[in-house]
């Protein structure tokens, strides 16, 4: 076992073409490290509909050269096989470590396989990737990115000729042509070949990003930005200065693309901590709002002013930023369909049906919203938002960046606020309070051994609020095709456990809604949202062991 171990190591180390991770896997095995070999050969990284995530390093189970080189390979032929021998593919990438090389190495075997490739020209937001593809008539698109996953991790985004992600059966054909490349050698990889695209492509992504605003709109609000570290702050501010925004005021130490990620310990404005410098760099400059992206910014967070919040600042929750934003696509007259995924708040659906207009729930992820017939406007409640389908069918955190920002100028106008807005649709529509229990696991066992707890032994209660019906997601339902998870509806309540499909987490998405008569009643609702939520999640831990 041993003795196969290292020579299969070996057989990996004479093909790897990073000097790096050569001289890194040749260390483990000078060192005869066979627990560290072993975690590293244990299988395969997966690619599935999130494409490939992992943690940097040698060895088939880590994100590397030629682990990338493989991908590309199957997905040329994947692309080749579907009648698309001579395709434009696009490739994109983020400033984390080895994306440059990733990148690289796409164009290269996409060139050797026959293929045209196009790479964009620096490291930009994964929606300029998203947009370039329907922009330049692309069969597909690879964006080398692994949003906002630790330092130590990079990852590989497949999109096809529609914009959107892939979605089943794609994946599944793509995988299987990645497991049939043969010999690293025997993989075409020219030196040059490829199109390393100048600036008008991203010019023209600007150009799109004013159409999100209405002609004429307010765009007096004032914000404090943060591109935590990642690839936004360039296309951000150009975006705000074209459309007549103020100058946002940088958070200077998160300003520029850093791979370390050096002030946070996890690049997720939604992580403890992650906005601590933002809301600091508020408290001096006095802003109307906070905006945050995530990395490769197709995520964009809000803060606002809040005197009931210690520190002053208060992070909205994503499923509070999709009620806005779609109040405001309503209030300027949008048609077209509004739609989410199922661990979102329920609230986008009474906005839609009070505004006649369509809606519809999705598995989670932006390759199934991004699909949605007629689409007009989708998000998803970890700050995901697509707010102009039409040029990216993906979710985008600059674009809705200015989408928030003119919805804040118009209630600036008005002497109002995001949070007077939200009060107004808690009003309309009941109080919906949503949260999530979200736990981390070193061992994926977990995850597993808490569903099948669930399965076998589904909660009667939570909160004191009767379990009125479960379902296992896994078998599908009528409107859903199947996925790992579980949901439960109680009286005045919902709730959705479903492993991560990028992280090692198991997610629990909790929502009550409760009722409020007028305004004198929103503390009171509020108070009993909290005090709910804090029971279902309390309740729901112990009922799946975690």
């Amino acid at each position: 076992m041993q003795h196969d171990l290292i020579a299969q190591a070996r057989t990996w180390l004479a093909e790897d073409p990073d000097p790096e991770t050569r001289a890194e896997l040749g260390a483990i095995i000078e060192a005869g490290d066979t627990q560290e070999l072993a975690a590293r050969f244990a299988g395969t990284l997966q690619f599935g509909t999130a494409g490939l995530r992992g943690e940097l390093g040698a060895g088939p189970m880590r994100m590397n050269r030629s682990v990338v080189i493989r991908a590309a390979a199957g997905l040329a032929a994947y692309l080749k096989a579907q009648g698309e021998e001579g395709g434009l593919v696009v490739i994109g990438y983020d400033a984390r470590y080895k994306s440059a090389d990733f990148a690289r190495d796409t164009a290269a075997v996409m060139t050797g396989a026959g293929l045209r490739a196009a790479v964009l020209p620096r490291p930009l937001p994964t929606p300029v990737l998203a947009y370039a593809i329907r922009h330049l008539g692309a069969v597909a698109g690879v964006e080398v990115t692994a949003s906002h996953n630790p330092p130590r991790d990079n990852g590989y985004k497949v999109y096809l000729g529609d914009g959107s992600q892939i979605v089943p059966p794609a994946d599944g054909e793509i995988a299987a042509a990645i497991a049939a490349v043969g010999p690293l050698a025997d993989v075409v990889r020219p030196e040059d070949g490829w199109q390393t695209l100048g600036e008008e492509v991203l010019e023209a992504y600007l150009a799109r990003t004013d159409a999100v605003l209405a002609a004429g709109s307010p765009r007096t609000a004032r914000t404090v930005y943060t591109a935590m570290h990642g690839v936004g702050t360039s296309v951000l501010t150009a975006a705000f200065a074209r459309a007549g925004f103020p100058e946002p005021v940088l958070v200077a130490e998160q300003a520029e693309p850093d791979p370390a990620f050096p002030t946070v310990a996890f690049p997720n404005p939604e992580e403890p901590g992650a906005m601590d410098l933002a809301f600091a760099t508020a408290r001096r400059a006095a802003p109307d709002l906070i905006i945050a992206n995530d990395p490769d910014a197709d995520r964009c967070a809000v803060a606002v002013p809040d005197t009931a919040t210690e520190g002053g600042w208060r992070m909205l929750r994503g499923d509070e930023v999709g009620a806005l934003l779609a109040a405001h696509l309503v209030e300027r007259g949008a048609t077209g369909v509004f739609a989410e995924s199922i661990v979102s708040s329920s609230l986008l659906g009474r906005i839609a049906e009070k505004a006649g207009l369509g809606y519809e729930e999705t598995l989670t992820g932006f390759k199934w919203i991004a699909r949605v017939d007629g689409l007009r406007y989708g998000y998803e409640e970890a700050l995901g938002y697509c707010v102009d389908p039409e040029g990216v069918r993906d979710k985008d955190g600059i674009t809705a960046a200015l989408l928030v920002a003119e919805l804040a100028s118009v209630l600036k106008e008005q002497g109002r606020t995001l949070l007077d807005l939200l009060d107004d649709l808690a009003l309309a529509h009941g109080l919906h309070a949503t949260d999530q229990l979200s736990v981390r696991v070193e061992d994926l066992s977990v995850i597993a051994d808490a569903m099948a707890r669930l399965r076998e032994q589904p909660p009667t209660a939570l909160a004191g609020l009767a379990v009125t019906s479960a379902e296992d997601l896994s078998r599908g339902t009528d409107r859903l095709p199947p996925t790992d998870g579980l949901r439960y509806h109680l009286e005045g309540a919902r709730v959705i456990v479903r492993p991560s499909g990028t992280e090692p987490k198991l997610k629990c998405y909790l929502e009550v809604v409760v009722p409020v008569a007028d305004a004198a009643g929103l503390p009171a609702a509020r108070a009993r949202g909290a005090e709910l939520l804090d029971g279902i999640e309390r309740d729901l831990a112990a009922a799946a062991g975690i």
